[in-house]
């Protein structure tokens, strides 16, 4: 199974709606709450060039905003 990690903030719409997501599809992932964690924050920034959240990676692919479609292929499920 592919690491899923996925950095967000809780008042984030889309970071729920990809968290429910990943949750419906029994996809373990780890979330990280760069709102809290500055650390968290920066190696984001600095591994997606993104500020803005979610940005999911999936193995060594970086994913920004909620692309039900390319996480989809990425993890193997139906994109429906």
């Amino acid at each position: 199974m592919p690491k899923v990690k996925v950095f967000s903030t809780v008042t984030c719409p889309y970071c729920v709606t990809l968290k429910e997501f990943l949750k419906s599809n029994d996809i373990e992932f780890e979330a990280v709450d760069v709102s809290s964690d500055e650390a968290a924050q920066k190696e984001m920034i600095e591994k997606s060039g993104q500020m803005g959240v979610p940005v999911t990676f999936i193995d060594d692919e970086v994913i920004v905003g909620f692309d039900r479609e390319k996480i989809s292929k990425l993890l193997e499920l139906e994109a429906g």
